[in-house]
């Protein structure tokens, strides 16, 4: 039959379209209840087409300052993590020293330990030693467990580099720091850049490891589940909107300058 044909070739591009369906249906969710202007606190039902959430986007009490604290945390988390898994993933590949391996084994636990565990490990560790949790602690505790997630995506992508190039570029009398910046950190760079990006978006949207280290400290992950007990401000929606099209917005910003630098070196 036409139409059975008809599916067998297509199938693979239905799934995927049924796949990616399913995983933005909960994005288009919060976007279209982020226009929502519900008669009680909570906003869980449709009733009444409203763009007042979108023009006071702070008009809930220290909902921008969490989440400058969050993006905040983030930046800095990522910054952190980028620097040390990048040198880690560098010596892990390139170089030959004692316990390596098992430094290569240790360096995916916190990938596969509980959250739970890990908070807990890092609470009993801050109080062991006489910190006070708040900020410091929950950027220590950030880095941390992004620091897995950059030296797994550098080193990826270390390991597929041919050394050949950077072979090349000392022969043409290129010196160490002038091949790593010219060469290796080019070619690098999308591990890199991968590496940074998760670890941004894992550090602002954790919750149960921030919540064991944070103290008193309220990030806008603390203050989404603190405002469900009360109440669920329209405000909530129009940030998470925000931030996933300033996702998309990145995505394919990247895409148009690797599709032009494509066709340039075409």
């Amino acid at each position: 039959m036409p139409v059975v044909r008809w599916l067998k070739r297509h199938l693979v591009v239905i799934a995927g379209l049924l796949t990616l369906g399913y995983l933005l249906l909960p994005n288009v969710i919060v976007t279209v209840f982020s226009f929502n202007k519900p008669n009680g606190r909570f906003n869980y039902e449709w009733q009444h087409f409203s763009t007042d959430a979108w023009q006071q986007p702070c008009g809930v009490a220290d909902m921008c300052g969490s989440l400058s604290l969050s993006l905040r945390i983030a930046f800095w988390a990522t910054v952190g993590a980028t620097v040390l898994g990048t040198m880690i993933a560098f010596a892990l590949v390139r170089y030959r020293f004692r316990a390596r391996g098992p430094i290569n084994s240790l360096i995916f636990l916190p990938m596969a330990m509980p959250e739970v565990v890990m908070g807990a490990s890092l609470l009993t560790l801050f109080l062991n030693l006489g910190a006070q949790l708040g900020f410091w602690t929950i950027l220590i505790a950030h880095i941390m467990f992004c620091l897995s997630f950059v030296v797994t995506a550098v080193k990826a992508r270390v390991m597929s580099m041919d050394p050949r190039l950077e072979q090349a570029a000392q022969d043409l009398y290129a010196g160490p720091v002038q091949t790593f910046l010219r060469v290796t950190l080019p070619i690098a760079a999308p591990g890199i850049a991968a590496g940074a990006l998760l670890s941004f978006a894992l550090s602002f949207d954790d919750f149960i490891i921030t919540n064991f280290n944070a103290g008193s400290t309220v990030t806008f992950p603390m203050f989404v589940w603190g405002s469900a007990q009360r109440g669920t401000p329209v405000q909530i929606n129009v940030i998470g909107t925000a931030m996933f099209l300033v996702a998309v917005l990145l995505v394919l910003a990247a895409m148009l300058v690797n599709n032009r630098r494509t066709k340039q070196k075409a």
